[in-house]
């Protein structure tokens, strides 16, 4: 017996030093912290629920103690004792009350959601969901991935496509979340109150790289976003450099043309991310790493090596196809005005 509970006591004090260690992870968006209407809404259903079941557990607890406690005092001649009215009321009293609390919340959650369904002017944006990452599109023509841009202080209606399986679109301190559903087209509202970045995250699991899902909502002040659509809209820009021009040259010539779109190129490809303006990203695969030259080189010879089980091939390229595809994608950003 102390054996066994020496072990247990082991067992606890192991653990502690992860607890303490999942203390120091980098912040991460949360519900407790609200930056927009619609997350408040779902706050405000939340706070209630947590406190209404709080005190239901230290009912509860404090009811199966005293029980324990009297139990101990009644002779054993006594427990086969008939149910007494007082007994029955305790049932009844019980059930009532739980069935008033479920009903409560149900009819209080229903009444708070009613405004986010609620249709109203705004900005549109098309989300679909793919295996593993999300594609973005913009009323005017502009698409991009992974990140979505929005005007701080205005409502933005976003429509839900998903591609493949279920995915469910969640952005904490913005927005409940909301499911994607192959075949049905889902909608949700959100406003920031203040320019900054939300991260948000596919909160239905959707397989092996689920967790690997991640995007970012970018709140930008009205003239920037408007500046910003107008930007995303246009068509990549021209290479500017002989060895660019080579990356082009790379990009068009092999696999890369099947699967992604460049606009303004010969590149039309549907099935990965359009790169048009790739290099105004901030990560490469929805979140997992971040773009920079020497990741962006692993990410097209080995992506398996990043995100497992990426339908994105692994390509042979010689090094120095490899340096003039990397500048060429790199140099995507935004035309100069």
């Amino acid at each position: 017996m102390n054996g066994e509970r020496a072990r247990r006591s082991r067992r606890l004090l192991l653990s502690l030093p992860l607890i303490a260690l999942a203390a120091c992870a980098t912040k991460s968006p949360s519900i407790l912290s609200p930056k927009g209407p619609a997350a408040r809404t779902a706050s405000s259903i939340w706070w209630p629920m947590v406190w209404v079941a709080t005190a239901v557990t230290i009912f509860v607890v404090a009811m199966g103690a005293y029980g324990v406690v009297r139990g101990r005092r009644i002779r054993e001649e006594d427990i086969s004792r008939e149910v007494s009215w007082g007994d029955r009321f305790i049932l009844i009293a019980g059930l009532g009350v739980t069935g008033a609390i479920l009903i409560g919340f149900f009819v209080f959650s229903v009444a708070r959601s009613v405004s986010l369904a609620r249709a109203e002017p705004g900005t549109q944006i098309t989300v679909i969901g793919h295996d593993w990452w999300w594609e973005v599109r913009y009323a005017n023509g502009a698409v991009t991935a992974n990140e979505i841009h929005i005007p701080a202080g205005e409502r933005v209606n976003i429509t839900l496509q998903s591609a493949d399986v279920i995915h469910s679109l969640w952005v904490p301190e913005l927005a409940p979340k909301i499911d994607l559903i192959p075949g049905r087209t889902t909608h949700v509202w959100f406003k920031a109150d203040h320019p900054g970045e939300y991260r948000g995250q596919c909160a239905e699991y959707c397989g092996l790289q689920h967790a690997h899902m991640a995007f970012f909502v970018i709140a930008d002040t009205p003239d920037a976003f408007a500046q910003w659509m107008s930007d995303m809209a246009r068509p990549a820009t021209a290479p500017a450099t002989a060895l660019a021009q080579q990356g082009q040259a790379v990009f068009l010539s092999n696999t890369c043309i099947g699967c992604h779109a460049i606009r303004g190129t010969a590149a039309n490809g549907q099935l990965g991310p359009d790169l048009t303006h790739i290099a105004t990203r901030q990560t490469i695969g929805a979140g997992t790493v971040p773009l920079t030259a020497n990741d962006l080189a692993t990410w097209i010879t080995d992506p398996e090596l990043f995100k497992p089980g990426v339908t994105m091939p692994p390509t042979t390229l010689t090094k120095d196809q490899l340096n003039a595809l990397v500048t060429y994608l790199l140099g995507l950003g935004f035309p100069s005005p």
